[in-house]
């Protein structure tokens, strides 16, 4: 199958904004669909891609009566501590309303913004707050933020 976005989860969370990969480390993760995640395993990947063959769940003709998918974006909601899963609902909804083209724009902003601020204010042990605040804050949010941290840089939107 042809991956397309490897940065993009197949349930719709945005891999590409994750500390795990934005980092350099051994365990780096390069995305859900990448080859090393593949062969792991998961109930998403070998839905989605192996039985389907569809990059995004989103994109299956069963998606909108799929129970497992909508019990991953509720829990996402409800109990996940991970501050990004509590957004995939939303995010869903974006892609469902915008496209998926205008949502991955605004990720790759959102990413640019992230690794300007891991290049220019991370002292070590920032990585996660600035991945979950890129994820969750608006685009006009964050470069207010760093107009103010900086004085003056990038208008991101």
């Amino acid at each position: 199958m042809d991956i397309k976005y490897p940065e993009m989860g197949i349930c719709g969370l945005s891999c590409q904004l994750c500390p795990m990969y934005h980092t350099d480390a051994k365990s780096r993760c390069e995305g859900c669909k990448s080859k090393s995640r593949i062969t792991l395993g998961c109930s998403f990947i070998t839905c989605a891609m192996k039985n389907k063959e569809v990059e995004f769940c989103w994109e299956c003709k069963e998606s909108l009566n799929c129970e497992k998918w909508r019990k991953h974006r509720e829990a996402g909601v409800k109990y996940d501590s991970f501050k990004c899963y509590q957004k995939l609902e939303e995010d869903i909804i974006f892609i469902q309303e915008n496209g998926f083209g205008e949502y991955k724009r605004l990720q790759d902003i959102r990413e640019e913004i992230l690794n300007y601020m891991l290049d220019n204010f991370n002292e070590g042990r920032s990585k996660s707050y600035y991945c979950v605040a890129v994820t969750v804050m608006k685009i006009e949010e964050i470069n207010e933020a760093l107009v103010k941290a900086k004085g003056t840089v990038n208008n991101f939107v």
